[in-house]
């Protein structure tokens, strides 16, 4: 096995097979396991997926599936502690036979292989309820909970309601839901009482699941400290956002179907995806014992409390959002945070408008151009429509165009320019801005020097908007026609002034 065994017979290094490592909690869970200290395996049945996670060179990457017995027992091979993190919701109809079988296959390879003990996180469900009764989410997650428990290894089973961090499908329909609707008709599941559990909690319990001794085998309900109803959850989403009071109107007659279209309709998350989960919200989960703290004890601060979890979701995306697809993308610093491999949906909304345009000057010629905008240099396109924008901002209140810059060459971050400050240099290829003018959202304005390997230059220009409830929405898409004014004026011009300087030159 992987290492020594210490006083409770379990190894002090045990080495890991996680499944599902592309997906929200995996992904999330791997950094964990190897920052404990344990050596880790992941099965993907497409590794090239898992290139672009921070952690992706630290890991053994096979290939395989769950499905296949064959690609299941070599993965199994001198493993400890398998985790297994994958589902089928949103592959179909048939999603509960596929999980039953890909469940029972996994099982008999751990017990073949020798594995000490399976972590699996679940579902939680609500108590007294017949199996057969529950929606097919919740059904499938307690028959595969039971595959596991009834199995020749050791489990450990956690029973999880709804998981609070960016990237979480249940989260991104609540962040959807609350922040583009103020007024909302809604199902009677918003009465519904949750216990909705930190996604950091989430791997904290994962993480000494794997350290259980072997004579636990037994599910365990966790959640955080708060019992509430999915429209407290919306209005204190809200409240924490900084948004205005939701008003929330229930309606019975929207059934499960009804209101999963409308939950399609409002938010991106995929309908196969969010049909399942709304149709499990008619069911009440609440956590009817708290005996993980046996395994993972509680401290100051945790579990998380709701409000707290909702901050650290929301607290970082504003930076992961930025991160180009043209620059390597910014690495999360904790698990709450937006993964690059996330989903398009996850994150909130995003709204960009990118320009590209080739130009016959130097990297060098081009940067000096981005590096003198603004101030007494200008915007690089119709003063007359800057001049409107910076007299706008100052009639709400805003610092307009007024303030200029320190130095006609040369930019620092932290700097203020106009209405924007400057909040990252690569010194001849980046220049990013964050907008300080009274908006309903977030803006940033990048632009880039590129030059392929055949030295072609190329000038690169992206604005972002990240919205802050529907008047968010509903600004960026009344300035969207004036875009090609602003925007394509300013990249036109740019390219025109580099390109001018290096005839002279």
């Amino acid at each position: 096995m992987a290492g020594e065994d210490g006083d409770d017979g379990v190894p002090e290094v045990l080495h890991c097979l996680v499944t599902g490592a592309s997906g929200y909690i995996g992904g999330r869970l791997v950094p964990e396991l190897l920052e404990a200290g344990h050596r880790v395996r992941c099965l993907a049945r497409t590794p090239l997926k898992l290139r672009d996670y921070p952690w992706s060179e630290r890991v053994e990457v096979v290939q395989g599936d769950v499905c296949d017995p064959d690609s299941a027992a070599a993965a199994m091979r001198g493993v400890d502690v398998a985790y297994y993190l994958v589902h089928s919701l949103g592959s179909g109809r048939d999603f509960e036979r596929k999980d039953r079988e890909a469940a029972q296959v996994f099982a008999a390879a751990a017990e073949d292989a020798g594995v000490r003990r399976i972590v699996y996180l679940g579902a939680l469900t609500p108590a007294g309820i017949p199996e057969r009764s529950l929606s097919p989410h919740l059904r499938s997650r307690a028959e595969v909970a039971r595959i596991f428990l009834e199995s020749a290894v050791p489990a450990t089973v956690l029973r999880a309601a709804v998981i609070i961090g960016s990237g979480s499908a249940s989260f991104e329909m609540l962040r959807y839901l609350t922040e583009r609707l103020p007024v909302m008709v809604t199902p009677s599941w918003v009465r519904t009482r949750l216990q909705p559990l930190a996604v950091r909690d989430a791997l904290r319990y994962l993480v000494a699941g794997a350290r259980m001794p072997a004579e636990v085998n037994r599910g365990f309900d966790v959640g955080g400290p708060d019992v509430m109803t999915y429209r407290d959850m919306m209005r204190t989403y809200a409240r924490v956002a900084r948004l205005p009071r939701r008003l929330i109107l229930p309606v019975p007659m929207l059934t499960p179907g009804l209101s999963s279209q409308w939950v399609s309709l409002v938010t991106p998350v995929p309908r196969s995806i969010a049909r399942p989960l709304a149709e499990s919200l008619r069911h009440e989960v609440v956590c009817g014992e708290h005996d993980i703290s046996r395994y993972a004890p509680d401290e100051p601060g945790r579990p998380i409390d709701f409000p707290t979890a909702l901050s650290l979701a929301l607290q970082r995306v504003k930076c992961a959002q930025v991160a180009t697809r043209w620059s390597s993308a910014a690495v999360p610093g904790a698990p709450s945070d937006p993964l690059p491999t996330d989903p398009d949906w996850a994150g909130g909304s995003l709204y960009t408008d990118c320009r590209r345009r080739d130009v016959e000057a130097t990297p060098q010629q081009l940067w000096r151009v981005i590096e003198g905008i603004g101030g007494e240099n200008g915007w690089y396109s119709s003063p007359y429509a800057w001049a409107v924008r910076g007299w706008l901002d100052r009639l709400v209140g805003g610092v307009g165009l007024r303030r200029g810059r320190r130095d006609a060459h040369r930019l620092r971050v932290g700097e203020t320019l106009d209405f924007w400050r400057v909040e990252e240099i690569d010194r001849g290829r980046l220049l990013r801005l964050r907008a300080e003018m009274r908006l309903p959202g977030l803006a940033w304005l990048e632009m880039w020097v590129h030059e392929d390997e055949e030295g072609r230059v190329s000038y690169r220009q992206r604005a972002l908007f990240h919205p802050h409830g529907l008047l968010g929405h509903l600004y960026w898409w009344s300035v969207a026609p004036f875009h090609a004014v602003l925007f394509g004026g300013m990249a036109r011009n740019i390219t025109r002034t580099a390109a001018s300087s290096h005839e002279q030159s």
